[in-house]
């Protein structure tokens, strides 16, 4: 989960009043974000990827206002009326590089103007969003400008880097930009996201002032916004027009919650492009329909009841025939649809227990006896000393990799690497505890009892969940033998008779992997990982496993007449 440092200071200055860690956490609760720490000043918050906007202490503290029922609705964001117009050319040549660009300006409160506080607020969550809308820049950037001076249109273009000459932001010397991409550590970072051979990508003005290198760093002389300006430029670049806007719109939350004003920027296309358009995201609208609300959350809602807790979530609504209208604010990408409206609805309101209904029955309900043989084994391996494991059925490709067992089941389009695959045996998981732990002293001792997915080419169908039982033992002088007791005990405790056969299994030494079968069903395998594994792993001591398919193993078990 994306994770920053915020001021309660600053927060407290926004609210109007200080917030105790209390209230703070009780309203988190039911939000996507939660504390991870408070040392002092410094209040340290994880979100969801999906609620940025609580990254900022703007955003932070106007949903916050809502959720203590210090403000209603929406702060002020309409554009200012018949605003001097402003507007940005495309140069065709940007098309190979960052072809999207996105902007609005920016104006404080009359008597007011940028001062250090909002300026830092706005360029560390600038660097926030660099960090994941942006993909570390290489999907979008922003840009932070001060107006004053600045003569439109602008001109976002590619040029000849041996023509163009740069003061870098925080400098005050001009230099060639070759030299400036050959030495300074953010061109060395991020240059190549805006060069494409001997051509650079800038933003100037009419009169030809260098405003920056996107997506690289602003220009010290005519690019570095400061306290005291009064309108600002704020500009995203990036591939796609989707998430430049979206960046641009989460930045927006930052003045919004200051009592900023917007006015548009017009966005001229190369020729043969579409037609102009603003390079700002307009405020979106969602229809939310009482049926949908009643089928959704199990409530009847009045209109007052409805148009309140959306006030409470910081959102406009207004009621229409058969529902209600609600404007999205550029900085909630995350509301889509009426699904999502109901969410914001109910938490606002406030998520608490109700009176549950107990149904007449003639019985007491109880775990499944399978259930509870499965549970049997919990306290059997904890008497071996292995710590208790609790790991998703996703694994990670890595790890896949390093054991070298085809057996995983492959996810189409994953999220990521780290799951992009559904585990066949416990044994995945394990192994990518060991990687984590290295740093940890030897020996390590685990286990682990969860569901894993049913290999292809196995007797029950391929995807069907089963459910494992498992003991890893990594330490100096522990090997195949070890576990082949353990294993012969654990079964024994079972009050069956088993057969060890040998196995090849393609992550354990040869010769020292074997199967287990009871009344001829293969219930469990065992064995001692391969010096191969364990280089990939990082672990610098000998590993052995024993796992048990419990699924495999309680129809031997079960005693007749139980389910």
């Amino acid at each position: 989960m994306p994770q920053e440092h915020l001021s309660l200071g600053r927060l407290a200055r926004l609210l109007g009043s200080p917030v105790t860690e209390a209230e703070l956490t009780a309203w988190l609760f039911s939000t996507k974000a939660e504390i991870e720490g408070v040392h002092g000043d410094d209040l340290v918050l994880s979100v969801t990827p999906d609620r940025l906007d609580l990254l900022s202490e703007s955003g932070l503290a106007m949903a916050l206002a809502g959720g203590l029922d210090r403000a209603r609705g929406p702060p002020p964001w309409a554009p200012r009326p018949e605003p001097e117009p402003f507007g940005i050319q495309i140069d065709g040549s940007v098309a190979p590089l960052r072809p999207a660009i996105a902007a609005i300006r920016v104006e404080a409160p009359p008597g007011h103007a940028l001062d250090a506080d909002l300026l830092s607020e706005a360029i560390r969550f600038q660097e926030t969003l660099h960090a994941t809308v942006g993909r570390d820049r290489r999907a979008s950037s922003l840009g932070i400008y001060p107006l004053l001076g600045l003569r439109p249109p602008l001109r976002y273009a590619a040029e000849p880097i041996d023509t163009v000459r740069f003061t870098p932001l925080g400098e005050t010397t001009e230099r060639p930009a070759r030299e400036f991409f050959a030495e300074h550590p953010l061109a060395q970072r991020y240059g190549a996201y805006g060069r494409v051979g001997d051509r650079i990508l800038t933003l100037r003005d009419s009169e030809g002032r260098l405003l920056s290198l996107p997506p690289v760093l602003n220009s010290g002389r005519h690019g570095q916004a400061q306290p005291g300006d009064t309108a600002l430029l704020l500009e995203s670049t990036g591939v796609k027009e989707r998430t430049t806007r979206e960046i641009l719109g989460l930045l927006q939350v930052v003045f919004a919650g200051r009592g900023w004003s917007w006015s548009p920027v017009s966005i001229q296309p190369p020729a043969g492009s579409p037609p102009p358009g603003t390079g700002s995201l307009p405020p979106a609208r969602i229809r939310l329909t009482s049926r949908v609300l009643a089928e959704r959350t199990g409530y009847a809602l009045s209109a007052s009841e409805v148009e309140a807790s959306l006030g409470r979530a910081r959102l406009g609504a207004v009621s229409v025939p058969g529902g209600y209208d609600v404007e999205i604010p550029p900085w909630r990408p995350d509301l889509l649809g009426e699904v999502d409206l109901t969410e914001e609805v109910l938490v606002a309101r406030g998520l608490t227990a109700d009176e549950g209904l107990v149904l007449p029955s003639r019985t007491r309900g109880g775990r499944l006896e399978e259930i509870r043989f499965r549970r049997h084994w919990a306290p059997l391996f904890l008497g071996l000393g292995a710590a208790p494991l609790y790991n998703t059925v996703l694994i990670s490709a890595d790890i896949v990799d390093a054991l070298g067992d085809a057996r995983a089941i492959r996810i189409q389009h994953p999220v990521s690497r780290e799951y992009a695959y559904a585990r066949p045996s416990l044994l995945h998981s394990m192994a990518a505890t060991l990687r984590r732990n290295t740093r940890h002293g030897y020996p390590q001792v685990w286990s682990e009892i969860g569901p894993v997915l049913q290999p292809p080419g196995s007797v029950p169908p391929a995807g069907s969940t089963r459910y494992h039982g498992a003991l890893l033992w990594a330490g100096e002088g522990r090997g195949f033998s070890d576990v082949a007791s353990i294993a012969e005990c654990l079964l024994d405790a079972q009050d069956v008779s088993s057969v060890r056969e040998p196995l090849d299994h393609p992550s354990a030494i040869p010769g020292r992997a074997a199967r287990v079968r009871v009344a001829g069903v293969e219930v469990a395998e065992l064995g001692e990982l391969h010096p191969r594994v364990l280089e990939s792993l990082g672990v610098p001591v000998p590993v052995a496993w024993f796992e048990v398919d419990l699924s495999a193993l309680w129809p031997l078990l079960r005693p007749s007449g139980t389910h």
